[in-house]
């Protein structure tokens, strides 16, 4: 195994027990490693800190043990799925009747940086975001099917084609890794809070869902009745439905994405509204610019995110600023802006920062009402905080 020597006080970091390596700590190698292979790190001082995953770009090394006597086999990847399918079954989901799809593995969070995997009914939709975790898809599928038993886990999907860091020269193509029956669907109607979704796999978003937003859309389901409810960034319509069988009034969801747009049909169409529904394909911002006044009085801003790296951190900001800014000066008094942010290079200050920037521009007083993020199936690891990226406000308008 090639060893990797840290710059003297570079260890730093790592001692607090954070998962990542940038290239600037590295002093030297032994060897050639290729990315993705398995490296074990040293301090100048010549004790092991860590092992993981080399890469070739800013962060080095994604570790994946701290501990000199774990080696990482077969039995690693079964160890790290069990601990992170008993952590979901002690959050009641694993065998809810209510609730069928949820975060299996959320990266840095589960202590497996580089991979997502999201359990869609009996499908395990798996993403790799470094190539150490793509090349060993499919030791990862085995440890699913191992700590899930027959009957639990009927696929795994690999859908990390568009994950895979560019520069990395694979050609990754999305594909089963295990089927136990060719015939099956690409997609599944799940659940979620009791309400029915369809979760595709092969051709939507992310894996197939924005699993994410599980807890906000059922605060939204709360404050929607008697309202009329605008859902931008609508995607698949989630909380469009919570708001349509929370009791809106009426609902109108944009999307820039004609193929988005349908999807938000299909998902209304599971849910039977008995009030009025519109899908609009239209940019959000031009549309929340250019709405009547006063014709919306719960706004929901789910943007995608604005800033995927610090680089542009500030035109980020200014994105955020706009947006909100414009929906303010629609809203009514007495309205509520469910506003986020899921942009992991801005900090949860820096939002509200914008936002209350977008009230000061749009003359309005607003009140904090809930301060929002992810759920506790998208975990954070307390040692690396940048895993909390989901941000969110739910704002009293005045």
């Amino acid at each position: 195994m090639v060893r990797l020597t840290l710059r003297r006080g570079k260890e730093e970091s790592l001692l607090r027990r954070h998962p990542w390596i940038f290239s600037g700590a590295i002093f030297g190698t032994d060897g050639e490693p290729e990315e993705g292979d398995v490296v074990d790190v040293y301090t100048a001082e010549g004790a092991f800190i860590a092992r993981g995953h080399c890469g070739i770009g800013s962060i080095a090394v994604r570790v994946l043990t701290f501990d000199e006597a774990q080696p990482i086999d077969a039995s690693f990847w079964i160890d790290r799925i069990r601990e992170a399918y008993g952590v979901r079954k002690a959050l009641g989901l694993t065998d809810s009747a209510e609730t069928t799809c949820y975060r299996l593995v959320h990266g840095e969070g589960d202590s497996l940086p580089g991979l997502v995997i999201d359990i869609y009914g009996t499908t395990a939709v798996m993403q790799a975001h470094s190539v150490g975790m793509y090349l060993v898809r499919d030791e990862i599928a085995e440890a699913l099917r191992t700590v899930y038993g027959p009957g639990k886990l009927t696929a795994v999907y690999d859908k990390s084609a568009g994950t895979i860091p560019p520069k990395s020269g694979i050609e990754a193509v999305d594909g089963y890794l295990w089927r136990a029956d060719p015939a099956d669907p690409a997609e599944e109607i799940v659940l979620e809070g009791g309400n029915r979704f369809r979760a595709n796999w092969e051709d939507g978003q992310k894996t197939g869902f924005f699993i994410d937003q599980r807890e906000n859309r059922a605060l939204v389901a709360k404050y929607s009745r008697g309202r009329r409810v605008l859902n931008t960034f609508c995607y698949t319509g989630g909380f469009s439905v919570y708001a349509l069988l929370g009791g809106a009034t009426a609902v109108d969801s944009v999307d820039s994405s004609e193929k988005a747009i349908r999807l938000c049909a299909e998902n209304i169409a599971l849910a039977d509204p008995a009030v009025p529904h519109r899908e609009i394909a239209a940019d959000a911002l031009d549309y929340v610019r250019n709405m009547p006044q006063d014709a919306y009085d719960l706004v929901i801003l789910d943007p995608p995110a604005f800033a995927k790296h610090h680089k542009v951190l500030g035109n980020a900001l200014q994105g955020y600023k706009r947006l909100n800014a414009a929906a303010l000066a629609k809203m009514p008094k007495g309205s509520i802006l469910f506003t986020f942010s899921c942009s992991q290079a801005v900090s949860r200050e820096q939002f509200r920062t914008a936002v209350f920037s977008a009230a000061a521009i749009a003359g309005r007083r607003v009140r904090i009402l809930h301060q929002l993020t992810q759920p506790a199936d998208h975990p954070v690891n307390i040692y690396h905080p940048e895993g909390e990226y989901l941000k969110g406000l739910a704002l009293y308008v005045e």
